[in-house]
């Protein structure tokens, strides 16, 4: 079913209006397997234009990869994020540490919240649910949700939790953290040289349910080299983390363990990333959290607030997926409320969706056939497009 005989049938509580304005801009093939398409239709709130792609999987040569600008604590537009990696079309993704005025001082990672994956490479874990960014999660999900790809080049949406372990001489501790902006309290985190160059401070501030309280006063890092400590200081430190390095950091009880280490102390990190419910290892992953399920929406779903938004449907099994940015516009501003957002992707033949950050990160890129580069095709509500720390990538080869 085409998107705008989709979009026609659009009514109800969720939306205002039996049908929409009509179609923005006819469905155009951007790449084999790759279509988009812009869509006008009238919500509760006023006219909302949604920008789509619809990846076909099942397409040999067509697959979906994490965009980031190659660390986890860096920043990029999504149209420089695309031409940079070869994508031929994207959209932003998880929502991420983009302020820290409740502590002053402390520098802003700009780290995604959620758990991601990169062509098959853990990148980072998921913060503690009080500490991320982004309208409150609906109940039942937590910052450990992704919408990801498996090796089998089905889309789904999982959890990926941390599972880790620090060992030395004299025992062993579970590892809190992989190359986050936030740390649990009394925990000890990995930083690896895919975390960048970025300050480590802001992973021992705020608690497991408050992201502005404090910074830890008490806190110790470790360096190891070769499974060998090579360096201790009692905080955390910044700059480049060289590969096959890794630095320890440590808040409250996780600094006290760190204390006991000295050069030369042999030391053992462990770390994976394992799935709640799919046993197909990861592709690629990104943080978010889900709206539908099995065609229905989340309940407690928020349907007061309305934004501009970005968001991923599956369908076909996870051979179709879906992405979808709103226009950020002046006259399409009004946006969409989360469990509008939810009915939309529904009603456009989504059986499963996922909510990515919104707001002045919305934005989706696509090349005009025959073109070299990504054009934006939505109007960022900023004004611009704002620099995030990664998308979903859209790769197609003939």
């Amino acid at each position: 079913m085409a998107l705008l005989t989709a979009l026609g049938s659009l009514a109800g509580a969720a939306l205002a209006g039996a049908a929409p304005a009509g179609a923005a801009a006819a469905a155009v093939d951007i790449a084999p397997g790759v279509v988009y398409e812009a869509l006008d239709f009238q919500a509760a709130r006023g006219p909302v234009r949604a920008h789509v792609l619809t990846v076909d999987l099942r397409r040999p040569g067509v697959r979906l990869d994490l965009l980031y600008p190659g660390a986890v604590a860096a920043r990029s537009t999504v149209s420089r994020l695309a031409d940079g990696q070869g994508a031929v079309a994207g959209v932003n993704g998880d929502f991420f540490n983009i302020t820290e005025t409740q502590h002053p001082g402390v520098e802003a990672t700009g780290a995604s919240v959620g758990p991601a994956v990169a062509s098959g490479r853990t990148l980072k874990g998921a913060v503690p649910d009080g500490q991320r960014f982004g309208p409150a999660l609906p109940p039942g999900t937590s910052t450990r949700d992704v919408f990801g790809v498996g090796v089998d080049r089905r889309a789904r949406l999982d959890s990926l939790a941390l599972a880790g372990s620090v060992t030395t001489a004299a025992g062993r501790v579970p590892l809190g953290g992989l190359n986050q902006y936030a740390l649990p309290v009394g925990s000890v985190g990995a930083f690896t040289a895919n975390w960048g160059n970025a300050s480590r401070v802001r992973a021992t501030c705020g608690t497991d349910t408050e992201r502005a309280a404090p910074c830890s006063a008490d806190t110790h890092e470790v360096t190891i080299r070769q499974g060998r400590v090579v360096a201790t200081d009692p905080r955390p430190g910044g700059g480049p983390i060289a590969p096959g390095t890794t630095v320890l950091v440590g808040r409250e009880a996780g600094a006290q363990w760190l204390r006991e280490l000295a050069v030369g102390d042999a030391v053992r990190v462990h770390h994976r990333l394992v799935a709640s419910r799919s046993r197909i290892p990861y592709r690629f992953a990104v943080g978010g959290y889900p709206v539908l399920s099995d065609g229905e929406l989340l309940p407690g779903l928020d349907d007061r607030t309305a934004a501009v938004r970005s968001a991923v449907g599956l369908a076909s099994g996870g051979r179709r997926v879906l992405l979808l940015a709103l226009d950020g516009s002046p006259e399409y501003r009004a946006g969409l409320t989360i469990a509008e957002l939810a009915d939309v992707l529904r009603r456009l033949g989504a059986d499963d969706a996922f909510s990515l950050d919104g707001g002045g990160s919305s934005t989706l890129v696509a090349r005009d056939p025959g073109a070299g580069t990504v054009t934006v095709r939505n109007h960022p509500a900023g004004g611009a497009e704002r620099p995030v720390p990664n998308g979903i990538g859209v790769f197609s080869k003939p």
